[in-house]
């Protein structure tokens, strides 16, 4: 690595990482419509085409909440960089929205059980809600590519 005396590389980091953060929030939980909530783990194309629809509205609400740091705070970034940082967040993100390739990872690490944690049990009239294992290692998933994409951004 380099020496940063100042601090300024992990100031710019830590920025960027938490617009990033907060913009998953929005994005995810706000942005995203019902549509897309409820068909973008679905097979097919109809499912691919709700996941990225979501996954373009989400990649630019964080683009926006980029444009807001910089202007708020006179904060330096790269384009190339940020697009390439975008990107990842993107493409990790549509993987984990798609549903079947997490469940796939979370199976293939030992954490098949964890995922099916607190779904609706076949023939029982179960609560659907947020406190599941797959929302759970979804919003992980996230969180940590976010952190590389931040470090991608902010290089």
């Amino acid at each position: 690595m380099f020496a940063d005396p100042t601090g300024a590389h992990a100031a710019g980091f830590a920025a960027v990482f938490i617009a990033l953060y907060v913009a998953h929030q929005v994005g995810d939980h706000w942005v995203q419509s019902q549509h897309q909530a409820d068909c973008k783990g679905l097979p097919g194309w109809p499912g691919r085409v709700a996941c990225a629809a979501h996954v373009a509205t989400y990649t630019l609400t964080a683009l926006l909440a980029l444009v807001f740091l910089i202007a708020g705070t006179g904060l330096r970034l790269d384009p190339w960089a940020v697009g390439v940082g975008l990107t990842v967040s993107a493409v990790s993100h549509y993987i984990a929205d798609r549903r079947t390739p997490l469940k796939r990872i979370a199976a293939a690490l030992g954490s098949a059980r964890f995922y099916a944690l607190g779904t609706p049990r076949p023939g029982r009239d179960d609560n659907p809600s947020l406190g599941t294992g797959a929302y759970a290692l979804d919003q992980s998933w996230h969180i940590g590519w976010l952190f590389a994409s931040a470090l991608l951004i902010a290089a």
